[in-house]
């Protein structure tokens, strides 16, 4: 059995479960959010935990497990501490910064890059360099920072560009001279 899919999910006060059917609705104090539940698995609430069940030991059935088990958790978990991103920006010129909900980025083009926040979806700035990306949704935020981070990715020679907080960037060796 699936080690992830068998651990309860434990739901803190203040955070709402309505099960219908094939769809689960979360919501918290942060915001609410609604997925339905793919394949067989089964949700169950008893308490203040919630449990995924499955009806048989079919090998899709079995996938399906530990992966409703961990979207279901990352609702509870979004609803009530949202999740964050973190990225920085490294490089002469570069730099950020926030007009309303829309972030202006400066990565040496010929043109500031306008990114607009997606609905659920807020930008900070910790300083000109440093961009936090925080929603209750930790796929949509994950997919902002990564398209963010695809504007202008680290190159590998002097490591420009836009980057996650503590990512390593592989470095290589220029051009030796004589």
């Amino acid at each position: 059995m699936s080690r992830i899919g068998k651990s309860p999910i434990p739901v803190p006060s203040g955070v709402d479960i309505a099960i219908d059917g094939r769809t689960v609705t979360v919501k918290g104090p942060k915001g609410s959010l609604v997925r339905s539940i793919p394949g067989t698995v089964t949700l169950r609430q008893n308490g203040d935990t919630l449990l995924v069940e499955r009806p048989d030991e079919e090998r899709q059935t079995r996938a399906m497990h530990g992966l409703v088990r961990s979207l279901v958790n990352n609702m509870v978990v979004g609803v009530s501490q949202e999740f964050t991103k973190e990225l920085e920006i490294i490089g002469t010129g570069y730099r950020a910064a926030l007009q309303g909900s829309t972030l202006d980025l400066s990565l040496g083009y010929s043109h500031p890059v306008k990114v607009d926040a997606p609905d659920g979806i807020a930008f900070e700035l910790r300083g000109p360099t440093r961009i936090v990306v925080r929603g209750v949704d930790k796929e949509q935020v994950g997919q902002v920072a990564a398209d963010i981070r695809a504007l202008r990715k680290p190159e590998p020679y002097k490591g420009k560009g836009v980057r996650y907080l503590g990512e390593h960037v592989a470095r290589k060796a220029g051009k030796t001279g004589k």
